[in-house]
């Protein structure tokens, strides 16, 4: 699973809101809900994050392996 948890602490760093992201910086308030429930989202989507905020992708999104019983779904 990607997680974008870090997206929203990157922004609290660096003082950007999400009403700043739709209104100033014209993302879409479903590409915002998106992020907020960890749903995919394009390259794009990531790479105008890492413009806006002026961080790497690992600031912005991670990697956490889903398991179910201590095993990794397939």
């Amino acid at each position: 699973m990607i997680s974008y948890d870090k997206l929203w602490q990157t922004m609290r760093d660096r003082g950007i809101t999400q009403y700043a992201l739709i209104k100033k910086y014209n993302i879409s308030p479903g590409q915002i809900t998106r992020l907020k429930r960890n749903e995919s989202v394009s390259t794009h989507t990531i790479d105008t994050c890492c413009r806006i905020l002026r961080c790497g992708v690992s600031d912005v999104m991670e990697y956490i392996e889903d398991t179910e019983s201590g095993r990794p779904r397939p």
